[in-house]
C-alpha cells in the first residue's frame, strides 16, 4: 500500500467539519470543510412553486445553485455572470437532484427551497461537500419552516451524504483532494442514502478499464464513509 501524501490510510477521511448558522440573513447556512476543501451552504425559500410548474401539481420544489468564487482555485477563475459553463451547470443539477430524492415534495406544496452552494477553497470533491452541506441547511431549513407553521408535515425520508473515491496506481482511495484526483485512473463521486439506497454514482475510467470487483469496492468503501459523514451532521 503506497503512501498518501497527507498521510491518511486508503479507507480514511479528510478532516470533516460543519460550522452551522455560519452566516446571518440566510434562512439556514453551514461552512463544510473537507480537508483544505472549504463550501459555504445556504438555504433560502420562496413561498410558490416555480413558473414552469402547472398551477394544479401538487409539489414543492428543491433546486441548486452552485458557483467557484474567483480565488478558490490556484489561478482565478471568472465569475459566471451571465453564461454559466457545462461543469457549473452539471454540478448544480446533481446537488439539486440529490437533494430532491430525499423529500417527498408533495408535503411542500407551493414552496421552492434554493440551496446556494459557494466554493471559497477547492482542493477536491467541491460537488460532495456541496451535497453534504446541501443536506445540512435543508434539514435546518425545514426545521425552522415547521416551527413558523410554514410547513405542516416533515417533508424529509432520510439523510443523503455525498463522497468521493479513486482508483490510483491500483489502489481504491477513498476522498480525494485535488492532487490526488488529477492523477486517478477511475474518478468516482457517490451519493447515498443513510439506509444504503443509491442516489447518483457517477464513475469514469480515466485511463484503462476497470474490473467489477474494483466498482464493488469502490462502492462498498463510499457507503461505509457515507454512514460516517451522516453521523458527523
Amino acid at each position: 500500500m503506497s503512501e498518501r501524501l497527507n498521510g491518511r490510510k486508503n479507507n480514511e477521511l479528510r478532516e470533516i467539519n460543519f460550522i452551522k448558522d455560519y452566516t446571518k440573513h440566510a434562512l439556514s447556512s453551514v461552512l463544510v470543510e473537507f480537508g483544505d476543501t472549504k463550501v459555504i451552504v445556504t438555504a433560502s425559500v420562496d413561498e410558490k412553486a416555480p413558473k414552469w410548474m402547472e398551477k394544479d401539481d401538487p409539489r414543492g420544489w428543491v433546486t441548486a445553485e452552485y458557483s467557484l468564487l474567483p480565488t478558490s482555485t490556484h489561478t482565478r477563475c471568472q465569475r459566471e455572470r451571465t453564461k454559466i459553463s457545462g461543469r457549473t451547470q452539471e454540478i448544480q443539477r446533481l446537488i439539486g437532484r440529490s437533494l430532491r430524492s430525499c423529500v417527498d415534495l408533495e408535503k411542500m406544496t407551493g414552496m421552492t427551497i434554493t440551496i446556494d452552494a459557494d466554493v471559497i477553497q477547492a482542493d477536491g470533491g467541491t460537488r460532495c461537500a456541496s451535497i453534504c452541506g446541501g443536506y445540512i441547511v435543508l434539514e435546518q431549513a425545514v426545521k425552522k419552516l415547521m416551527k413558523e407553521g410554514k410547513l405542516s408535515e416533515n417533508p424529509i425520508l432520510e439523510p443523503i451524504a455525498a463522497v468521493s473515491v479513486g482508483l490510483i496506481d491500483g489502489e481504491i482511495k477513498l476522498d480525494l483532494d485535488y492532487s490526488e484526483d488529477s492523477h486517478a485512473q477511475v474518478d468516482s463521486n457517490v451519493v447515498m442514502t443513510q439506509s444504503g439506497k443509491i442516489i447518483e454514482f457517477q464513475t469514469t475510467a480515466e485511463g484503462n478499464p476497470f474490473t467489477k470487483q474494483e466498482l464493488y469496492k469502490i462502492l462498498d468503501t463510499a457507503e461505509t464513509a457515507i454512514q460516517e459523514i451522516i453521523k458527523r451532521y
